[in-house]
């Protein structure tokens, strides 16, 4: 595990995803903030959960697509697959770097807020972005989950 250390961009090289992250809380209702809407990018980190390679699960949030139907920072997260590596860069000049362990859709009404956000005994990372789909109303009906540990 690693000192605290603020994150500052995401990297996975499987997907060819980049992105710097801002620094987002809670809404006054303690809903989470969410990035920004145009273009889709960067993605953030929940400022309520340990910083990437930390003990606990570090929590990065980022769209699935962008205003105008492009893809979102996080719109390839579906394509990672178990020990895919994700890197993220540190305030301090370090890299933590997470294998992927798995994948997860859960629908919004059903999201397993204490699997996602509770306390791990490893440095944990969770991704998350907005999923399926509903073009009969134009929402996004569930949440994909992409779980990671720290291997360095």
């Amino acid at each position: 595990m690693l000192d605290a250390s603020e994150p500052v961009s995401l990297t996975v090289p499987s997907t060819g995803t980049r992105s710097e992250l801002l620094h987002l809380g809670l809404r006054e209702d303690g809903s989470l903030e969410v990035p920004p809407e145009a273009p889709g990018s960067p993605a953030s980190w929940y400022t309520g959960s340990p910083t990437p390679g930390e003990r606990g699960p570090a929590v990065l949030l980022g769209h699935v697509n962008a205003t105008g139907g492009g893809p979102g920072v996080f719109a390839d997260l579906r394509q990672l697959a178990p020990g895919d590596r994700i890197e993220v860069a540190r305030q301090d000049g370090s890299t933590a770097v997470f294998a992927v362990d798995r994948g997860e859709q859960y629908g919004k009404d059903d999201f397993p807020t204490l699997e996602v956000y509770g306390n791990t005994e490893a440095a944990e990372l969770r991704l998350i972005t907005c999923d399926g789909y509903d073009p009969a109303t134009g929402e996004f009906d569930d949440n994909y989950v992409v779980y990671a540990t720290l291997v360095s």
